[in-house]
């Protein structure tokens, strides 16, 4: 397969960073994006030539077109777009402010969308192109306590359906990748953050909540390398699922959701079908 350019959003660490090495691994070339890019691209390794670091925040929309587009006219095209750029805002809903909900949609759902809408016409324009956009299970099913981030999630599933329809005959693909647990360090204080109103009411839950999340903290079973190369081999595929689980605990969670719905959506069926006009 010919060597492709991914634009790769949040690729200092993390999911991102390992993504980078692995479509670089597979002879790709990359265009590395991260709100603070000092040695990123020691991080990433490969050839120079092979590598393009961008400092970009997917919150400044200006920032956003100045990029792809700097990209574009650098390696003159945009196969794969990973919007991997996000972070978990925790925290029982009550205890999360107005302000700390916008700043999640801000970054995991209209930077995402900015992005997308930013590399589109690229790949309109080639008539191919792949996006995965990352969601994680909390896309797939609500938590108690991480209500926020779950709602960002869903968004940018239900956005990512109608936009595989959308888009599908230009040639581009889109898939949903729900991640489950992997080693980053997307739970520990570079990343996660909790509410910030203080509800009593709420206090045992989310120190509970929170205790928990810090035992699991850079114990996750998910390799991030391991996650990467399964993107890249997504690539290759001449029709990738819609949704892509990734971890052994998506697969349990996610398909035990599914069992569960089915079994409510058969339970209540007839109470559904009656509410149909005769």
């Amino acid at each position: 397969m010919a060597s492709r350019v991914w634009f790769i959003t949040g690729a200092s660490r993390g999911l991102g960073l390992d993504m980078a090495r692995a479509a670089l691994r597979a002879g790709h070339r990359v265009v590395a994006t991260a709100r603070d890019t000092d040695g990123v691209a020691d991080l990433i390794g490969g050839a120079e030539d092979d590598v393009m670091v961008l400092s970009m925040d997917v919150t400044d929309g200006v920032e956003v077109e100045t990029s792809v587009a700097h990209a574009f006219k650098h390696f003159g095209r945009i196969d794969i777009l990973v919007n991997n750029a996000g972070y978990g805002q925790m925290g029982r809903f009550e205890t999360v402010s107005r302000y700390a909900i916008q700043r999640q949609f801000a970054v995991n759902v209209f930077g995402l969308m900015d992005v997308t809408r930013a590399v589109l016409p690229i790949m309109r324009e080639q008539k191919s192109g792949h996006i995965f956009n990352i969601s994680s299970i909390g896309g797939a099913r609500g938590y108690a306590g991480s209500a926020i981030y779950c709602a960002s999630k869903f968004t940018v599933e239900g956005l990512s359906e109608g936009l595989a329809a959308e888009v599908e005959p230009f040639g581009i693909k889109v898939t949903i990748v729900e991640p489950g647990f992997f080693r980053t360090d997307f739970l520990d204080a570079h990343s996660v953050r909790y509410g910030d109103i203080d509800v009593p009411a709420y206090a045992e839950g989310n120190a509970v909540h929170k205790n928990t999340f810090d035992e699991i903290s850079h114990n996750q079973p998910g390799d991030p390398s391991k996650l990467g190369d399964a993107l890249v081999a997504l690539t290759r595929e001449d029709n990738p699922p819609m949704r892509f689980a990734a971890g052994s605990d998506a697969l349990e969670i996610i398909g035990t959701d599914f069992a569960n719905r089915q079994l409510e959506l058969a339970k209540w069926s007839k109470l559904t079908a009656s509410t149909d006009f005769d």
